[in-house]
């Protein structure tokens, strides 16, 4: 359940230092290589998507993607920004992309392309560091990426002041505000829109500081947000979509089979995560979808623990949240196990009560419910309602005030990927059912999260293979301390 962290970004404290750090970038290595996807939907995918944003906006949209130098841990790989591979596929440093509005013929007396693709100029020294990157100048440029049209990035800037001198506004994503929590990449795009300039590296809009003091004043024109629209589009996933979810969900269902299989006193939860990443890994996946949780006692009350260093002991309860990514999208699955393999009484009374409460979301699932806290249509209540229904705390209270999140979210290219809370599920729609149960005083956590596809009649339960039933998992960890035992036996003989 929990959200990818955002991407941080260091700048240089004065335009001296930005200058020599972008000069040294064009000698040295680059930290940030391009991640590899497994694989994407056909190109035709993401030019319906753009279509369908131009027949939606009266003037330009312009988008940045991100240029590989948003962070600079030695363990960054690069990840496009989400919603510029989600309309173009495209998951290479350094792109730029600008839509013309369906509607423009009678704004653009250039007859220009519609749509433009700009990539970065090929860059013989870095390649031999980081591989092949694709240009504007590569042959079948267009056909590789779906764009008819694609240039320079260094072109990107005078196109802009030219749209700005025709059409009254852009659309761009706009920064959210501080308080909810904006990527600063997102303000940057803001930024270098209002003020684009040229230099010897690109324009990027991570390097505003270097050309802030060169005060070179932009078109003036007004921005207007594009997320909505996008959002929109991001809510209900393609057939292609769904199947790398499936791919994801899958691996993670092997993960937590394995670590049924594996789990005992004596293990720390890091073993636990460090296998589970693993069979991830080895079944085709990029990368994680989020950092993993394994908390075992007193650290499966906490919704968000990753700090792993736990030795398990004999008697805890183990709250494992870890989900895989596959080809960008990621799948969100959680369940809790008794470490010695037995639920303790308290433990399974608590257990089939978060069950029962997303047995019942679940089975209440269709086209116009929703994950509101409240209403007539909120699958949350229902599952609330349930848990403050059933059982009681050690001090005779009911167990609702202990159900301290929502009920589920949606996952794509995100594993808490755009959505409404309070808006109706629709046909297409891939969210999680994750009621849990978190009583510090008890050292008792219970979640149980499964990765729900919402139909035309209700719903898919695309995770259904990873067993919920307490006895189901009592008997899988049964089966792995038997594998063990009789391994053990034959290194004795």
């Amino acid at each position: 359940m929990r959200s990818r962290p955002a991407r941080s970004s260091k700048f240089a404290s004065s335009a001296v230092l930005s200058i020599l750090f972008g000069l040294a970038a064009c000698f040295a290595a680059p930290r940030a290589h391009a991640q590899e996807r497994r694989d994407r939907e056909p190109n035709s995918v993401y030019a319906e998507r753009r279509a369908k944003l131009a027949a939606q906006v009266d003037c330009p949209i312009i988008l940045l993607g991100l240029t590989g130098r948003e962070e600079f841990s030695q363990t960054y790989v690069f990840e496009q920004e989400e919603n510029f591979y989600y309309l173009t596929g495209h998951n290479e440093e350094g792109a730029g992309l600008i839509i013309l509005p369906a509607k423009s013929s009678g704004n653009d007396p250039s007859n220009a392309a519609h749509e433009i693709l700009y990539l970065p100029p090929k860059n013989p020294q870095k390649e031999k560091w980081n591989g092949m990157r694709m240009s504007a100048s590569d042959p079948g440029i267009e056909a590789r990426t779906g764009f008819a049209t694609v240039k320079p990035f260094g072109e990107m800037r005078a196109a802009v002041e030219n749209l700005a001198k025709t059409y009254p506004c852009i659309y761009t994503i706009l920064p959210y505000e501080k308080e909810l929590g904006g990527y600063p990449h997102e303000k940057e795009v803001v930024d270098w829109l209002q003020h684009p300039y040229e230099k010897e590296l690109g324009g990027y809009p991570h390097e505003k500081e270097v050309v802030d003091w060169l005060q070179q004043a932009a078109p003036q024109t007004t921005l207007k947000d594009i997320r909505v629209q996008i959002t929109a589009l991001r809510r209900i996933k393609s057939p292609g979509e769904i199947a790398f979810l499936q791919r994801a969900i899958d691996l993670t269902v092997d993960s937590h089979l394995e670590a049924m299989r594996m789990m005992r006193p004596g293990l720390h939860e890091y073993e636990v995560a460090a296998k589970m990443v693993e069979v991830h890994a080895m079944g085709g996946s990029e990368a994680e979808g989020y950092a993993p949780i394994v908390g075992a006692g007193p650290n499966s009350t906490a919704l968000h623990y990753d700090r792993l260093s736990r030795k398990i002991e004999d008697g805890d309860i183990v709250v494992i949240d870890v989900g895989a990514q596959y080809s960008g999208y990621s799948a969100d699955i959680t369940r809790t196990l008794p470490a010695n393999g037995k639920f303790a009484l308290r433990q399974l009374e608590i257990y089939n009560i978060v069950l029962g409460a997303q047995n019942a979301a679940i089975a209440a699932i269709k086209p116009g419910m929703d994950l509101c806290q409240k209403g007539s249509k909120s699958l949350h209540k229902i599952s609330y309602d349930y848990i403050n229904s059933h059982g009681k705390d050690l001090h005779g209270k009911s167990l609702g005030q202990y159900y301290i999140h929502g009920l589920g979210h949606n996952i794509g290219l995100n594993v808490h990927d755009p959505g409404e809370y309070c808006g109706p599920l629709e046909p297409g729609m891939v969210v999680t059912m994750e009621p849990g149960i978190y009583i510090l005083e008890e050292n008792l956590g219970v979640r149980i999260e499964d990765d729900v596809l919402v139909t035309q009649t209700g719903y898919k339960l695309l995770s259904e293979r990873l067993p919920r039933d307490p006895a189901e998992i009592e008997k899988i960890m049964a089966q792995g301390a038997a594998q063990r035992a009789k391994a053990a036996k034959r290194g004795d003989d």
